[in-house]
């Protein structure tokens, strides 16, 4: 299992969904759509993923669970879309769907990164400018290690804390895990929301392909609970199991639910009276990845600039402390 996905990772996950949509609209076979880019993978990790996959459905297995034999390494939103997808002869559009998912992930993680990139030079910069008293005995004393040793003590916990909010955020940690960072992030401005707003999209659209699919309602919405990677909804959603059993529909429960929105209520409920479910999950699924890709393009853009308020302030207290030492300096000189 990777400890981190990088957006580069992710086109690569993209492009093999897309290789596998063209094939397979093209009329090309799953074996021989998978032989085909496994000569030419996306990504040099693919190979051996892909002949496991071959070897799997060669054998007599269905594509989802050849996938299912991955392990962790395929989320579990992929798999529910393609196990949906295989029962209800809709691959090519299940592969297209994810191929356009994984771009929107990479092209966002890409911005945020191009964003923070002068930011975060102007703040090791600063760092080895500041405190003065350290570059002037860099200068004069020629002391090297001591001024080398000064910034590693100050950046060393900073780069540590920051690796470890990223490797905590990956999808692809354990459920309690995963809920304690939940909990953490939802009080996030702006992250906060963006990151349910997105569970919301990737729930719908599960919900949509499993019910398309011939699924059963009740379990329908338990795969698409553990597809959105929310461990809140998962466990709102297992929660109703008597109450399912008792007669009560999940248009119902989802109005009861606190953790649903209201919009996703009430949308919820009238595709289940009007028969047009597939319908308003759509319409749930499109609202939501909009909602949230909004939100994240807006954190994205406010984390430089508070990076930026950061810095000014910094070097603003660095500049003031250095003149006002120095007047200190010239007065004592001139009272003596």
């Amino acid at each position: 299992m990777l400890l981190i996905v990088t957006p580069r990772q992710l086109t690569q996950r993209a492009e093999l969904y897309h290789q596998l949509a063209s094939l397979l609209s093209a009329g090309v076979g799953m074996i021989q759509a998978l032989e085909m880019i496994r000569h030419n993978p996306p990504g040099y990790s693919f190979r051996q993923p892909l002949s496991q996959l071959i070897a799997k459905i060669t054998e007599g297995a269905t594509v989802a669970e050849s996938m299912l034999s991955l392990g962790r390494s395929l989320p579990s939103f992929d798999l529910a879309l393609i196990q949906a997808a295989e029962q209800s002869g809709r691959l090519p559009e299940c592969f297209r769907l994810l191929a356009n998912y994984y771009n929107e992930r990479a092209r966002l993680a890409r911005r945020v990164m191009a964003d923070l990139a002068y930011p975060l030079f102007i703040l090791h910069f600063a760092i080895c400018i500041f405190p003065v008293s350290q570059l002037v005995q860099l200068v004069s004393r020629f002391d090297v290690f001591g001024f080398l040793r000064a910034k590693f003590i100050l950046l060393a916990p900073a780069y540590a804390v920051v690796f470890i909010l990223i490797v905590a955020c990956q999808g692809q940690r354990g459920e309690t895990w995963r809920a304690n960072v939940e909990r953490a992030l939802r009080w996030v401005p702006v992250l906060g929301p963006a990151r349910r707003n997105l569970a919301l999209a990737r729930l719908s659209a599960a919900l949509e392909a499993l019910i398309s699919a011939g699924v059963s309602i009740f379990d329908s919405w338990e795969l698409a609970a553990a597809a959105s990677a929310s461990p809140a909804l998962r466990r709102a959603v297992h929660g109703w199991q008597v109450a399912l059993r008792s007669g009560e529909t999940p248009g119902e429960l989802v109005a009861r639910t606190s953790e649903f929105p209201e919009l996703f209520a009430n949308l919820y409920q009238t595709g289940e009276v009007s028969g047009q479910l597939d319908d308003s999950l759509r319409r749930l699924h499109q609202h939501y990845q909009e909602e949230g890709s909004r939100k994240l393009h807006i954190f994205a853009q406010w984390v430089p600039r508070l990076i930026y308020f950061a810095i000014l302030l910094a070097i603003a207290y660095q500049i003031v402390s250095f003149w006002s030492g120095y007047y200190n300096n010239v007065f004592q000189q001139l009272n003596l």
